[in-house]
């Protein structure tokens, strides 16, 4: 291990075997924790090149089991999103894919700071059992077209081991090192298509289009170094996505969506995400076709039917898609209402708003904290609506009223506004 970490500080090469080592090292607890962390400090400053990205992510997913896929019908499909405040974005998207006759198995996770969790989100339903193993993931994929859980301690526990070092150590922001994280875990659960959503802006871990690009082509070249075929969209996440942002109000924005589906940036984000994902998977022929394919699931309801079956077989409440009431409430809500002259909102910054929901109590500033399911953010208003006097522009669900003050006295911040018309934002910035 000195030698690793000489050779990583001096901006040597490592060789394949020397990763393999290293992961296999860190997945069984063989290598001291402050000698992975001086290997991580300096990989920052010495980062690794495609090659060596390459033979990490190869090592961190041998570390453990492989989920066998054998039996389910082809493409093995996965779909990963970098995290963005109020993206929901699977929950739908699976169901579409699902409907098309696809099948997906997925491991995903729980929130950390202002991008929340899709697990945390399942968890908001009552009944929802997000630790399968992988039999029963596979099991469940074969009967319904769908399983997702939390990720297994037995797929690629080299990730975990390291991950929890990166966070301690201030080593998270390493492009190689975030590639080798997802891509590992996407070969262990027995992917061999992966459709990456990359978000960029003030609520996304890259703030910069340059950041997210350079990591969207880090992950596809990695992928396709490894046997995976990828593809990525680069979107944009300056704004929150769709409608709201926590755990149990983006499940019923999901749910609703799936029941209504409309021309919101929200349902038309799935519908790409899912259109790119039957390209890749070689299920459509064109843009065109995908698009049609995926829009006829949405609206022609049979992504919905697939999502009640989903839900079902993972033990949630089917109420949940009959009644808001049995998803958690929270029992304060406040409106912040537009007063004066007609404007146009010209911002409303997602970081910001990330931020507040965490001090609210809908995601963690640490692994440890507690999360609300119910309390959030609702937006009557985007960037681009005209507002008038008594307009609403955001709800607040908190658990309290000084809660809500304060988170209301944030979206006032968040929240900037204008005297002329405001064009709507790309939602995709980059296809690769």
């Amino acid at each position: 291990m000195l030698d690793l970490i000489a050779t990583r500080r001096a901006g040597g090469k490592h060789s394949a075997d020397d990763l393999a080592w290293l992961a296999l090292g860190a997945a069984r607890g063989e290598i001291p924790d402050y000698q992975l962390a001086a290997w991580l400090m300096a990989e920052c400053l010495r980062p690794l090149d495609l090659d060596e990205t390459a033979w990490l992510t190869q090592g961190m997913a041998a570390s453990g089991r492989r989920l066998d896929r054998t039996g389910l019908p082809h493409p093995w499909l996965d779909k990963h999103s970098t995290g963005g405040v109020g993206d929901k974005t699977t929950l739908v998207v699976l169901p579409i894919l699902a409907a098309c006759g696809l099948t997906v198995v997925k491991m995903s996770g729980r929130g950390l700071g202002i991008t929340g969790g899709t697990i945390d989100k399942l968890e908001s339903v009552p009944g929802f059992r997000v630790n399968l193993t992988p039999e029963e993931m596979l099991a469940q994929a074969a009967r319904v077209g769908i399983a997702e859980a939390a990720q297994s301690e037995e797929l690629a526990p080299a990730d975990k081991a390291l991950y929890a070092l990166r966070d301690a150590t201030g080593t998270v922001d390493s492009i190689p090192l975030i590639v080798s994280s997802i891509l590992s875990k996407k070969i262990a659960s027995g992917a061999e298509v992966v459709v990456l959503d990359v978000k960029c802006g003030s609520g996304a871990f890259m703030k910069s289009e340059a950041s997210a690009l350079e990591l969207a082509r880090r992950l596809v070249e990695t992928a396709r170094r490894c046997g995976l075929k990828a593809g990525a969209l680069v979107t944009d996440m300056r704004q929150p996505l769709g409608r709201t942002v926590g755990n149990a109000l983006e499940v019923r924005e999901a749910i609703s969506a799936l029941k209504s589906p409309d021309e919101g940036r929200f349902c038309r984000l799935c519908v790409l995400l899912a259109a790119h994902a039957l390209l890749m998977g070689e299920v459509a022929a064109t843009q065109e076709e995908a698009e049609a394919r995926a829009r006829e699931a949405l609206a022609g309801g049979g992504a919905l039917a697939k999502a009640k079956a989903w839900f079902e077989a993972q033990g949630a409440d089917a109420a949940v898609f009959e009644r808001d009431d049995a998803l958690p409430t929270a029992p304060i809500r406040r409106t912040l209402t537009h007063e004066g002259a007609p404007a146009f909102v010209e911002a409303l910054d997602a970081g910001i708003i990330g931020e507040a929901a965490v001090e609210l109590g809908a995601g963690r500033a640490s692994k440890d904290d507690a999360i609300d399911p119910a309390v959030g953010f609702e937006f009557h208003a985007e960037i681009g609506r005209r507002l008038v006097s008594g307009d609403p522009v955001a709800t607040v669900h908190a658990a309290s009223e000084a809660d809500a003050g304060q988170a209301l006295g944030v979206v006032r911040q968040a929240l900037s506004l204008g005297n002329r018309p405001v064009t709507e934002s790309p939602l995709v910035l980059t296809t690769l």
